[in-house]
């Protein structure tokens, strides 16, 4: 058997990406001999308790990180501020805090400073989910086969880096490190901007009159139901990603609108060429993205 990665891991916030981390810690017998855990409500408490996510539920994120060697945070990234502040001084000489939030400079901004010598910060992001949320919605193979990015910053431990990074490999993940800057862009393109557009979209649709409204139900094409799978996502999760990747997702968003506006031009007046080079690339692109089986 390998070696045990940490013998107390701590989970704030046990939504799906928590809640997924802790099934994986039960389905294997060499990441961590503990799980502490904490949530927001008494009630999300209740349920990990019920579910058996964790060996011990706390009422405060401070009580759950007290002598734990690794910590992850699994809440919406504009909460990590007031909970690094909260956690601060509890956590534990040579602790490793990482999270799992979708963007990084304002993670390092937020908390980095807030947390005393001697704790190694390795901010993490794994590119998986679902639209589900809360605890009932993970499963121990959501990081099967996907890619999980880490973004320490110079002078970051190299051990603790490594032991982040073997705890997503024995997850199945493939680990990349990424400059904190060039993941908010590319993940501004790759999630944030599909996500702003599919939010934008359905609430268009909803806007539309009641008649308009039922019949873009009934018939809605696969397209329509792709973009409405998007939107069902955790609204909470979403608002603190797009402000606090506001200037990435802002240079995105204009481009996007400048490509479509020419693709409606190009509809408009018949600019045929046009239109089938722009679909063109992207069946190119959805073959790349079969091919490398991140599909």
């Amino acid at each position: 058997m390998a070696d045990l990665l940490f013998r107390r891991l701590a989970l704030i916030g046990v939504g799906l990406i928590g809640s997924s981390i802790a099934r994986l810690c039960r389905l294997r017998d060499d990441i961590t001999s503990e799980i502490v855990a904490t949530a927001r409500t008494a009630a999300t408490r209740k349920t990990i308790a019920r579910l058996g996510l964790a060996d011990r539920v706390c009422d405060t994120p401070a009580e759950t990180v007290a002598g734990a060697d690794c910590v992850f945070l699994c809440t919406p990234v504009g909460t990590y501020g007031d909970i690094a502040a909260a956690i601060a001084p509890a956590l534990a000489r040579d602790a490793i805090l990482t999270d799992v939030g979708s963007t990084k400079q304002s993670v390092i901004r937020d908390v980095g400073p807030l947390l005393p010598e001697g704790v190694h910060f390795v901010p993490g992001h794994p590119i998986a989910g679902t639209e589900q949320s809360g605890p009932e919605s993970g499963f121990a193979e959501l990081f099967q086969g996907r890619y999980a990015i880490l973004t320490p910053t110079p002078g970051t431990d190299e051990l603790a880096v490594e032991r982040v990074a073997e705890f997503w490999r024995r997850a199945g993940s493939t680990v990349e490190i990424m400059e904190p800057a060039h993941h908010d862009r590319v993940m501004a393109i790759v999630s944030h901007l599909p996500h702003l557009i599919a939010f934008t979209i359905c609430g268009t649709a909803d806007d539309l009159q009641h008649q308009s409204m039922r019949d873009v139900l009934r018939f809605a094409a696969s397209g329509f139901r792709d973009f409405t799978r998007i939107a069902a996502s955790d609204p909470v999760m979403w608002r603190d990603v797009f402000l606090n990747n506001r200037e990435a997702l802002l240079e995105m968003t204009q481009r996007f609108i400048e490509d479509m506006t020419a693709m409606a031009r190009a509809v408009r007046w018949g600019e045929a060429e046009y239109i089938v080079d722009k679909i063109e690339r992207g069946r190119r692109i959805r073959r790349n993205l079969i091919a490398i089986r991140q599909a």
